[in-house]
């Protein structure tokens, strides 16, 4: 079957500034978001404390050159580099393109061949919003019996893991996951600053909990701190997944810069031979 398309520091208190705002308020914001001093800034991007002190209360204009500079040091996102170009009066430097677009075309063919190359196992590309991107033969029978509504374009990966009416029911360690995505989410938020981000965290966390006590007794549940497992309640028996993510290396695209692809491996042998199972019987269905 072909892969199929859908169409670190903690948060400071400060709000994230608009785009046309002064430059000076998008820098202070990153360097509080990032825990820097001017000093600390300074030295990293080597520039005087006096003339970043200048350029943060707008009484110099910076270059081309320094914004880019200062937005390397502060590890901006690509997105938001963009908007701290506009907001000193440069042009954007960095393309946002949709995947299918022709000058996409390699990565998109790269996406697609790690995700088929990693059949019979499931694996699925997300954007920064973990919105579906891509996906292969085994990641819809794994969603099998999910609401309707939750595996309508744009499917939402952690909406549909953690919805009562998704994946929720099904997973066996349902409050490690949990805490695990949650966790994993808040981070994001903090090292982009992405509003959309912080209102989906603050939608999942409102999901029921689970009760004490929710959590099926699994051999293969303990991984010692290394790995935060997936186990996966299916008519083959607990199926049981640790995963991995996979991005693009120096890209200088928006768009791949925030794609991810997250690939499921069996955690044991009885869940590799029951997925083998599962391909095999889909493809002769």
């Amino acid at each position: 079957m072909p892969v199929m398309n859908l169409a670190s520091a903690p948060p400071v208190a400060e709000r994230q500034p608009g785009a046309r705002e002064p430059f000076g308020l998008h820098l202070r914001h990153w360097r509080q978001r990032r825990r820097l001093s001017q000093l600390d800034l300074a030295q990293e991007a080597d520039v005087s404390t006096r003339h970043l002190s200048y350029v943060e209360t707008g009484r110099a204009t910076p270059s081309r050159e320094m914004v880019l500079r200062l937005a390397e040091r502060l590890d901006v996102p690509l997105r938001e580099r963009n908007a701290l170009l506009v907001a000193a009066g440069y042009a954007p430097m960095y393309r946002q393109r949709s995947l299918d677009d022709p000058a996409l075309a390699a990565a998109r063919r790269a996406v697609d061949l790690v995700l088929k190359g990693h059949e019979p196992y499931p694996a699925l590309a997300v954007d920064r919003h973990w919105n579906l991107v891509a996906y292969n033969a085994m990641v819809p029978l794994l969603m099998a019996g999910a609401a309707a509504e939750l595996v309508k374009p744009p499917v939402n990966v952690l909406r549909l893991s953690l919805h009562p009416d998704g994946l929720a029911p099904r997973i066996a360690n349902l409050p490690q996951w949990r805490a695990h995505l949650l966790e994993r989410l808040q981070q994001q938020v903090a090292a982009t600053g992405d509003a959309s981000l912080q209102q989906l965290h603050d939608e999942l966390a409102a999901y029921p909990a689970p009760a004490a006590g929710h959590e099926a007794p699994s051999p293969h549940a303990d991984y010692q701190g290394v790995v935060v497992p997936l186990v996966l309640a299916s008519p083959f028996g607990l199926l049981s997944f640790i995963s991995t993510t996979t991005i693009f290396g120096t890209p200088v695209d928006v768009t791949l810069q925030e794609l991810a692809v997250e690939s499921f491996f069996p955690a044991d042998a009885d869940t590799a031979a029951a997925l083998t199972a599962l391909a095999e019987a889909s493809s002769t269905s």
